[in-house]
C-alpha cells in the first residue's frame, strides 16, 4: 500500500467531526447539579452522532466500505445492549435508569460497525481524526492540570474544573484515574501521529514529557501503570522508528523527573504533594479490596441471573455485610466482575467470552499485519484499547461515554479488515443507511436530553422566579431520561409517606446513600411496615456516616425522643428483592 494511498482521505467531513468527538467531551468543565459529567455524556453522544451521521454519508457516496465482518465483539455489545431492556421490562428498572445506558451500548455498536467496515485507506485517515482529537484534549488537559495544582484559584469551574484534592489535577472530568486514563490516550495518539507528521516526531520528547508530568500531578496510580505500559511497548514494538521507541523508553524516567520536581517544590514551601500522599497507601485500595469482596458474596448468591443490569448497587447496599466498607459503591470497580455480578455467570461470559476472542484477533492481526505502516496502524489503535482494558479492571471508566465511545471506534479500526464482497467492494445497502439514522437520531436526542435535563436542573439550582419545590419535583419526575433524580428529591425532602416511599424505591435503583436510606426508612416505618423500616436502620447504622449516626445517637439519649421502630433491630434478613 504506498504512502499516498495510506494518506487518503476518509471523506471530507468526518475527520474535523472526529476531532470534536473525540476531543471536546472530556474537555468541558461547564455542569449543572446534579450530575457532574453528564453534559460531558450528552456533548459524547452528539459528536458521535455526528461521525455516524457524516461517515454514512460518505461510504454512501463514495461506495467504499466493506460490510463489516460479523465480529464477536459486535454480538457481545448486542448482547449487553439488550441487559437494559430487559432490567426495565422483567425486574422493574426505572426507565430512566435503562434507557440512558441502552442508547450509549447501541451507540456503541454502531460505532464499531462504522469502523470495522472501513477499509485500508479510509482506516488510516480515521485513525489521524481519532488521534488528533486525543492529542489535543489530552494538551488541552495538561494546562487544566497546571492551573488545578499550581494555581487552583484559577479554576472558575466553567472553564476549569475546581479540584477537591489538594495538590492533585483531576482534570475536566473531575477525576484523577479518568485524567490519567486521557493523557495515557493521549500519548498513544502521539506516537501514532509522529509516524504520520515529521513535526509531531520531533516534538514527541516534549508531547510525551507534558503528558507525563500530568499524570505524576494526578497521583493516579493507574496512570503510573498507563507509563509503565508505554515503556514496553517502546522496548517490544519495532516496527516503529528508533527516535519513537527511546522516546517511549524514557517516559519511566520522565515520570520520575516530574515526581521530583513536585517533591521539590512540596518541601520549599507549604505546599500539598498529592503522588506522595497517595503512593503512601500502598498498591491497592483497602475500600476496593473490600468492594471485590462483597462482589463475590453477591456473585455466589446469584450465580445464574445476577443481581440485574443497574442493580449492584441496590443489591448491595441492603445485604448485610458485617465488615462492610463505610464508602457508598455504586460500581465493583472491575469490569468482568460488573458484568458478573449483574448479569450472572451464563451471559456474562458469554459477553466477555466474545470480546476477549475480539481482542485475540486484534492481537493476531496487530502481529501479522503485512507492512510496517499496518503493523504501526493496528498496534496503535491496540495499545488505546489495552490502556482503557486495564483501567477497567480497577475503575469503570467504559461506563461513560466520552470513553467508552472512542475505544470501540479504536477497536474497529484496529481489528482485521472484513474480507470483500462479491462483485466489489461496496457499501452495505442496509447497514450504511442504519448507521445514518442512528447519527442523525443522536444528534436530535443530545438537543433533547439537554432540555429534559433542564427539567432536574430546576429542582436543584432553581432559578429567582422558580416554582414551588413539589411542582418541580413533579415536572422532573416526567422526564423519560433524568426522573431518578427527580425522585431523590422527592424521596428525601417530601414528607415521610406512600409518595416519598414510591419516590424512594425507585431513586434507590441509581445510588442509594445514607441520605436517602433514612428517609426510606422512615417512610417504611410511616406506612406500617416496620420490620423492613428496622431493616434499612440496620444497614445505614453499617455505614456508620455521620448523617446516619446522627439520627441513630437518638436511641443513645434518653432525653430524645427516638422514633419507636428505630431503636429495636430487626427480626431477620430481609431479602433486598422484597424492598423494591
Amino acid at each position: 500500500m504506498s504512502s499516498e494511498a495510506i494518506r487518503a482521505p476518509l471523506a471530507p467531513n468526518i475527520i474535523p467531526a472526529l476531532v470534536v468527538a473525540s476531543a471536546l467531551p472530556p474537555l468541558l468543565a461547564y455542569n449543572l447539579t446534579p450530575a457532574a459529567t453528564i453534559y460531558n455524556e450528552m456533548l459524547a453522544l452528539l459528536g458521535w452522532g455526528a461521525v455516524l451521521l457524516l461517515g454514512a454519508m460518505g461510504l454512501a457516496a463514495r461506495g467504499r466500505a466493506s460490510r463489516p465482518a460479523w465480529e464477536p465483539a459486535i454480538w457481545a455489545l448486542g448482547l449487553l445492549a439488550m441487559a437494559p431492556v430487559v432490567s426495565v421490562g422483567w425486574r422493574q428498572l426505572p426507565v430512566s435508569l435503562g434507557a440512558g445506558p441502552a442508547v450509549v451500548l447501541v451507540t456503541a455498536l454502531a460505532v464499531l460497525c462504522l469502523a470495522s467496515g472501513l477499509r485500508g485507506p479510509q482506516r488510516f485517515s480515521a485513525s489521524d481524526g481519532l488521534c488528533w482529537g486525543l492529542l489535543l484534549a489530552g494538551l488541552l488537559s495538561v494546562a487544566v492540570s497546571l492551573v488545578q495544582v499550581f494555581l487552583p484559584a484559577q479554576a472558575d469551574g466553567v472553564w476549569i474544573a475546581r479540584s477537591g484534592l489538594p495538590g492533585r489535577a483531576i482534570g475536566n472530568l473531575r477525576q484523577p484515574n479518568h485524567l490519567a486514563s486521557l493523557l495515557m490516550w493521549s500519548s498513544v495518539a502521539a506516537v501514532w501521529l509522529a509516524g504520520r507528521h515529521e513535526a509531531v516526531r520531533r516534538g514527541l520528547p516534549g508531547l510525551l514529557l507534558a503528558l507525563v508530568f500530568a499524570v505524576v500531578l494526578s497521583a493516579s496510580r493507574t496512570g503510573y501503570v498507563g507509563v509503565a505500559l508505554l515503556a514496553v511497548w517502546g522496548l517490544l514494538d519495532r516496527s516503529l522508528a528508533k527516535s519513537v521507541r527511546a522516546s517511549l523508553l524514557a517516559t519511566p524516567v520522565m515520570m520520575a523527573a516530574g515526581w521530583g520536581l513536585l517533591a521539590l517544590w512540596s518541601a520549599s514551601g507549604q505546599h500539598a504533594f498529592g503522588a506522595a500522599a497517595r503512593l503512601a497507601e500502598g498498591a491497592g485500595s483497602p475500600s476496593r479490596m473490600a468492594i471485590l469482596r462483597d462482589a463475590l458474596e453477591l456473585v455466589r448468591a446469584n450465580p445464574w441471573f445476577g443481581v440485574g443490569w443497574g442493580e449492584f448497587n441496590f443489591a448491595w447496599s441492603l445485604t448485610p455485610f458485617p465488615h462492610r466498607h463505610t464508602a457508598f459503591f455504586d460500581h465493583t470497580h472491575n469490569l468482568p466482575l460488573q458484568l458478573i455480578v449483574e448479569l450472572g455467570l451464563p451471559w456474562a461470559l458469554a459477553v466477555l467470552g466474545l470480546l476477549l476472542w475480539s481482542g485475540w484477533r486484534l492481537l493476531v492481526g496487530a502481529l501479522r499485519a503485512d507492512t510496517p505502516e499496518l503493523q504501526r496502524q493496528r498496534r496503535a489503535m491496540g495499545m488505546l484499547v489495552l490502556m482503557i482494558g486495564v483501567h477497567s479492571l480497577l475503575e469503570y471508566p467504559l461506563w461513560y461515554a466520552y470513553f467508552l465511545l472512542p475505544a470501540v471506534f479504536a477497536f474497529g479500526l484496529g481489528l482485521p479488515e472484513a474480507e470483500p464482497q462479491a462483485g466489489g467492494a461496496r457499501a452495505s445497502p442496509v447497514l450504511v443507511p442504519l448507521l445514518g439514522l442512528a447519527g442523525a437520531l443522536l444528534v436530535t436526542g443530545s438537543a433533547y436530553a439537554y432540555w429534559d435535563y433542564g427539567r432536574i436542573t430546576a429542582i436543584y439550582a432553581p432559578g429567582v422566579d422558580a416554582a414551588p419545590l413539589p411542582e418541580r419535583i413533579a415536572r422532573g419526575q416526567r422526564s423519560w431520561l433524568f426522573a431518578h433524580h427527580a425522585d431523590y428529591a422527592a424521596a428525601t425532602s417530601l414528607p415521610p409517606g406512600p409518595e416519598a416511599l414510591v419516590a424512594a424505591r425507585r431513586t434507590a435503583f441509581s445510588l442509594i446513600d445514607a441520605r436517602l436510606l433514612k428517609h426510606w426508612s422512615q417512610s417504611l416505618a410511616q406506612t406500617g411496615d416496620v420490620e423492613a423500616a428496622r431493616y434499612l436502620a440496620d444497614r445505614l447504622r453499617e455505614f456508620r456516616n455521620p448523617i446516619g449516626d446522627e439520627w441513630l445517637a437518638q436511641c443513645e439519649d434518653a432525653a430524645a425522643s427516638a422514633p419507636a421502630f428505630l431503636c429495636q433491630p430487626t427480626s431477620g434478613v430481609i431479602d433486598w428483592r422484597t424492598l423494591r
